[in-house]
């Protein structure tokens, strides 16, 4: 007797063209997800660490400072998951200086990332996670890219299929759903999406970042957007109420686990063990983002008694620069002159009190057009392990 399981996630179906397309199933999985005492283990594990996260936010004299570096932090690793090769750095000189041309297309790709995240956590007002949605974040996700000319905004008209360089569909790791299955099969994703009270949220969040990158409804743009979701999920649902949790950093550590995870949910019907990894990866980046919290509260009151006590003449001008450095961590001369609305001369004279209070760091080597950025800070967002 064959193994129900193999088959709850959904069938390879033969196509013309001598390829097999998978269909997935409708969630919830059939039969059930066993929740088991390990898996009910984890889950109150990953729901503890969320809250802690949401707790340390609130200490924070302004949580808008830790989310813009996150928002970022996550656009470069997600993004780096899907081939390019732009770092954190690198974003945030292109947004420092938006009217020169990034070094790489790849920085571009990153900027439309935090773009596409900021839109939909704007639009999570008055829209919920939804196709409109989520086509809506596609669309600025590609919006001027290499991928641009993919239907940007609009689910695909045409069978893709993922493998190695110039592959074809018969020599694919794995083909999704055709067109005319995958639009029935995306709008039962969206009625499990708008479906609340019947299971744990985090276990229904970690069957809908699976189900929709099984379903790859766009040409391109999947991974990203399947990532996006789980942190909109998270904010629609109020489990957060700041956007703080990015998963990104646990499935670029864990890439090949993940995909084989992915994968071994539509060959074995492996929902546990896809669920136990998401929850491992939920427990890990709550707890670690909530240390990272705590580091910036401690720099930021660092930093201040610094000032406070060795540049007492600029002190007021010094704090106010150093609260709009961690919205900013790139500078020059003449943006701390806007931001503190002083005279060139005077902006001058705080970036060199907080370039020799080792605060700011120089990092062209110029003597003219010279950028600055606040190095501690960045370092407290550096990825120290290694996947």
């Amino acid at each position: 007797m064959s193994d129900p399981r193999k088959t709850r996630a959904g069938r390879y179906i033969r196509q013309v063209g001598d390829y097999s397309a998978f269909v997935p199933a409708s969630l919830p999985p059939d039969p059930p997800i066993n929740m088991d005492q390990p898996l009910w283990s984890l889950l109150s594990k990953a729901d503890r660490s969320l809250a802690r996260l949401d707790g340390a936010a609130e200490t924070l004299p302004n949580p808008d400072l830790f989310v813009y570096m996150y928002v970022r932090k996550e656009a470069v690793l997600s993004s780096q998951i899907e081939g390019t090769q732009a770092s954190l750095d690198d974003l945030l000189e292109f947004e420092a200086r938006p009217l020169k041309s990034p070094r790489s297309p790849d920085v571009r790709e990153v900027a439309n990332y935090v773009a596409a995240m900021n839109h939909g956590l704007q639009r999570l007002a008055t829209l919920p996670v939804s196709l409109r949605l989520i086509r809506e974040i596609h669309s600025k996700l590609l919006a001027g890219t290499r991928g641009s000319e993919r239907s940007v905004g609009e689910f695909r008209r045409s069978q893709n299929w993922i493998g190695t360089s110039g592959c074809t569909l018969s020599e694919a790791r794995f083909v999704p759903p055709p067109v005319h299955e995958m639009l029935p099969a995306l709008n039962d994703f969206e009625k499990f999406c708008h479906l609340r009270g019947t299971m744990p949220d985090l276990i229904q969040m970690g069957l809908i970042h699976a189900q929709f990158e099984t379903i790859h409804p766009f040409l391109d743009g999947n991974g990203r957007v399947g990532r996006l979701l789980a942190t909109l999920l998270l904010c629609e649902r109020e489990i957060l109420t700041m956007p703080l949790l990015y998963l990104s950093i646990f499935f670029k550590r864990h890439r090949e686990e993940y995909y084989h995870r992915l994968q071994a949910i539509r060959d074995e019907g492996q929902w546990e063990e896809w669920l136990t990894f998401f929850l491992q990866g939920v427990a890990e980046v709550a707890a670690d983002a909530t240390t990272t919290a705590r580091r910036v509260l401690n720099l930021r009151d660092e930093h201040r008694d610094i000032i406070h006590n060795q540049s007492r003449r600029r002190s007021a001008k010094a704090l106010w620069l150093l609260d709009k450095l961690f919205m900013e961590p790139f500078v020059d001369v003449n943006r701390v002159g806007e931001i503190c609305d002083v005279s060139y001369s005077n902006a001058n004279d705080l970036v060199s009190v907080l370039s020799r209070l080792g605060i700011l760091r120089e990092i062209t080597g110029r003597s003219r057009n010279r950028m600055f950025r606040y190095q501690a800070y960045l370092d407290l967002f550096s990825e120290t392990k290694k996947s």
